[in-house]
């Protein structure tokens, strides 16, 4: 009977340890019009990478738009758009999903 118990205990844990780390991870699509050229696309990606939280993160030159996965814990839409200010580029929400949204 007690290692019946202790296996329930056991269970019960882990399930609530596995609910707590779960993360809550977002893609969100941002315009950006001053994205012209390659040396624009380069100029992203080198300030971008160092925002908080953010996981992954694409550059569409044809399309001018910057595909960023990102920790929602961590930061958020709007932090992500400041992100862009400070090296003078506008960035234009366009959506964002969850990572559960995909399956």
């Amino acid at each position: 009977m007690k290692t019946r118990r202790f296996l329930v205990a056991l269970a019960a844990v882990l399930f609530c340890t596995t609910a707590a780390m779960a993360k809550d991870i977002r893609t969100a699509v941002f315009k950006v019009a001053q994205m012209k050229c390659e040396n624009c696309v380069r100029k992203i990606n080198n300030n971008i990478r160092f925002e908080k939280g953010l996981k992954d993160f694409h550059t569409d030159l044809k399309t001018k738009t910057v595909t960023i996965t990102y920790d929602a814990d961590k930061t958020n839409v709007e932090k992500l758009k400041e992100g862009f200010q400070k090296f003078h580029y506008e960035a234009e929400f366009v959506k964002e999903t969850k990572q559960d949204d995909k399956k």
